[in-house]
């Protein structure tokens, strides 16, 4: 889902009753200890890349013990999504799909005020940045999601 939808607050409310919540930003923070945006792109990427590995095969290693987990992640992608889902269903868990669904002005409003603040979940979205993850994010339809509109 897209940067400023409220994945992150929808993830820690579940975290508080009992899930373990693994994010791809905190990891880059806790590694790094900076805002993702202030890397190279490219730099960025490869550092994702590696904080995702690592996430999945924490995954894996909480599925197996029994625990329940969020991903607070972006998920933009139909094929990743198909990737973590088949990954999930494949250690006997059931994936469900929540779709934070909000409008260009909402995430814009939202972002200017995260954008002001500093750790490891307040990543800077540029609008120029923001303007390419709504060009490149593909909508889940018919995934299975549950959608709620935020505001």
């Amino acid at each position: 889902m897209l940067a400023g939808s409220g994945k992150t607050t929808y993830a820690q409310a579940l975290e508080r009753r009992g899930y373990v919540r693994l994010s791809i930003d905190e990891a880059i923070w806790e590694r790094f200890g900076q805002d993702g945006a202030r890397f190279d792109p490219q730099e960025y990427e490869d550092h994702k890349a590696a904080a995702e590995e690592a996430l999945r095969h924490e995954l894996v290693r909480l599925m197996r013990e029994g625990r329940a987990v969020v991903l607070d992640y972006s998920f933009w992608q139909r094929a990743r999504r198909d990737r973590y889902k088949s990954l999930i269903e494949s250690h006997g868990y059931r994936w469900e799909l929540v779709y934070l669904k909000a409008d260009p002005e909402t995430l814009r409003r939202r972002l200017a005020v995260r954008n002001a603040l500093e750790g490891p979940n307040h990543v800077t979205v540029s609008d120029d940045l923001l303007r390419r993850y709504l060009a490149g994010f593909e909508e889940p339809i018919g995934e299975g999601e549950r959608t709620i509109v935020q505001r």
